[in-house]
């Protein structure tokens, strides 16, 4: 009879991981310059894939859930949570013209969030048993300085975001904040200035979104999956975007039309949509970068 693991309550697990947590950011530049003296000369090679590779991701993402759907929703309850609270920042506190940004700031912070959720792909691909608390393994990975690094990164692209459409605001419809709900949505929908704001809004949103899944969309996984260092996993990531621009171009729109479907009952439907994207990334870079 196979012995498992003692069972512990989430408050004790959860000072141990944070313990864990710890002693493995204190050793993040060391494993950063780690893993970029280590690296191999050669980069992973990439392959080239299709609409059928990307239905396959999104099937495996769905069994993934399926697989862990109750760990997995109480994992990624906290995505929902944060976006109910971003929200309401955005209507109490003059912050209305942001609640778009924010809102659709999920697709840029979003590899970062999914992390964990590969972490649980990966080892459920070795037929090893997991639960959600698993998804903080991640804090042992041999690379987690190179991912927290490139978190990092895409926490600055998020902080950018938010100030060129702060910025854009301003110079469209503002300077002024919007005095209630029904005029801001007069303002965006019935004047010159307002359109001009989506328009504009929308196209340099769509930059900072192609920047973002051209640097990470391989990149996270492959980190997770071996330590072949920083410069190289983001190179990866785009050589693999570079050599499949209509599959990624796709998978970049379901993401984008997931995450947005996701958003409007109050962000609640980011308690399905985030897993499985991210369960479904996992695969996609698994079908993407050669073994």
């Amino acid at each position: 009879m196979a012995t498992g693991t003692p069972i512990r309550n989430p408050i004790e697990y959860g000072w141990a991981t944070l313990k864990r947590a710890n002693l493995a950011v204190g050793s993040a530049s060391h494993s950063l310059q780690r893993s970029e003296e280590a690296r191999g000369s050669a980069l992973p090679s990439v392959h080239r894939i299709g609409a059928v590779d990307l239905r396959e991701a999104l099937t495996r993402g769905l069994e993934d859930f399926a697989a862990y759907r109750t760990d997995v929703v109480f994992l990624c309850v906290i995505y929902p949570v944060v976006g109910l609270v971003l929200a309401r920042l955005a209507f109490g506190y003059d912050m209305l013209p942001l609640l778009f940004p924010l809102a659709s700031g999920f697709a840029l912070v979003g590899p970062v969030a999914a992390v964990g959720l590969y972490e649980m792909s990966r080892r459920r691909e070795q037929g090893v048993a997991i639960t959600w608390a698993d998804a903080f393994g991640v804090v042992r990975a041999p690379a987690l300085g190179a991912i927290l690094v490139l978190g990092l990164l895409l926490l600055v692209i998020f902080g950018l975001w938010l100030l060129v459409a702060a910025m854009l605001y301003d110079v469209t419809v503002g300077p002024q904040p919007p005095a209630s709900l029904g005029s801001f949505a007069r303002d965006m929908f019935t004047t010159g200035a307002g359109w001009a704001m989506i328009v504009i809004g929308i196209g340099v949103g769509f930059l900072f979104a192609v920047l973002v899944l051209t640097i990470s969309v391989v990149s996270f996984p492959l980190l997770l999956d071996r330590d072949v260092g920083l410069r190289a996993a983001v190179w990866t990531s785009i050589r693999a975007v570079a050599a499949n621009p209509g599959p990624m171009a796709i998978w970049g729109m379901i993401v984008a039309g997931g995450l947005v479907i996701g958003s409007l009952p109050v962000f609640l439907g980011l308690i399905v949509v985030m897993p499985v994207l991210g369960h479904a990334t996992w695969h996609l870079y698994r079908r993407v970068v050669e073994p």
